[in-house]
């Protein structure tokens, strides 16, 4: 647990610097030993203990992007917030670099409360998460699994053991198919071990082509323009080591959704093409403590930065009224 980590001190944020609360760079550790980088705001002028909350997302974002803008836009209403940079990720540690796991990225939201439970300004028996994108599933199974995590909000999910191992709208869910997947990616750690460089899967396609989908489209407008772009985003570079996918294709990461006894609410665009996922783990929660909310006409990444259209007020409100 001795990790250098090079975090900077500048803002290099996508968002502008809110004047009501203060910011400052953390480092925190999980428990396989990798240090953490986050981002903590702070509310001005308010004393005590207070909730807090911790934020991370999209799946290949850094916290320079949409989780900043979350934690800095919910501190504003009174939480003490975290943004973190996933393992291998950012500025956090962790080699080899652009690496996933459904268990050490449902770890690091873990270790996320570890940290807010022992500082003197928040109360331990107040902590909720917010997951957005492909971190909404590993926020979901950290809630299953954590039972300091008392509140839960995920924007725009990905269920990203479901997409991998069965493709998108499960347009792949046979033996075969993955069968096949995983041939190609044994084959990839062959030549890896052989190079001694992991080959890198390539981050939001750019430039797009003429057929690219809509939401390929929507992707690129956040992430390879100066609306989202940022040096440390595995999307707006080189994306994820190629066989960061693997260990997805065996582990269902929703499989004790349904067992999650804190508040749930889940938030999703109507138009999303990952609508889907966010539908489908809701029908699995149980308790009367859950909610869906789908925003009318809100695209995926609608929900990545779009101040007008991401409900704030609501996400607070969910927060104050569930960790009481």
């Amino acid at each position: 647990m001795d990790e250098k980590l090079f975090v900077t001190n500048e803002w290099d944020k996508v968002f502008p610097k809110s004047e009501k609360v203060d910011h400052r760079k953390i480092t925190f550790h999980n428990r396989y030993g990798i240090d953490l980088a986050a981002d903590l705001y702070q509310p001005r002028d308010i004393k005590g203990k207070l909730p807090a909350i911790a934020v991370s997302g999209p799946f290949g974002a850094v916290k320079e992007q949409s989780s900043g803008l979350y934690a800095q836009t919910i501190a504003e209403r009174g939480f003490l917030t975290i943004a973190f940079d996933p393992s291998y990720t950012g500025e956090s540690g962790g080699m080899p670099r652009n690496t996933a796991s459904p268990d050490i990225n449902t770890e690091d939201f873990q270790a996320a409360v570890d940290y807010l439970s022992v500082q003197e300004n928040v109360d331990p028996e107040r902590i909720g998460i917010i997951g957005i994108c492909g971190w909404g599933g590993m926020a979901l199974s950290a809630a299953a699994i954590d039972t300091r995590i008392k509140a839960t909000a995920t924007s725009t999910m990905y269920d990203m053991t479901r997409v991998i191992a069965k493709g998108y709208f499960d347009s792949a869910d046979n033996a075969q198919a993955r069968h096949k997947l995983r041939e190609t990616l044994n084959a990839q750690r062959t030549d890896d071990y052989r190079t001694g460089e992991y080959a890198r899967g390539g981050g939001v396609v750019d430039p797009l082509p003429d057929n690219a989908p809509s939401f390929v489209k929507d992707y690129h407008a956040y992430y390879k323009t100066g609306r989202g772009y940022h040096k440390r985003s595995l999307n707006s570079t080189n994306g994820w080591n190629v066989t960061s996918s693997l260990s997805f294709i065996n582990i269902p990461l929703l499989r004790y959704s349904d067992e999650i006894r804190g508040a749930v609410i889940m938030i999703h665009g109507e138009k999303a093409h990952s609508c889907y996922f966010s539908r489908d783990a809701f029908k699995n929660l149980k308790g009367d403590n859950k909610e869906l909310l789908i925003i009318p006409e809100a695209s995926h990444t609608d929900l990545y930065d779009q101040m007008s259209i991401i409900p704030f007020d609501k996400i607070a409100e969910f927060f104050w009224e569930n960790l009481q």
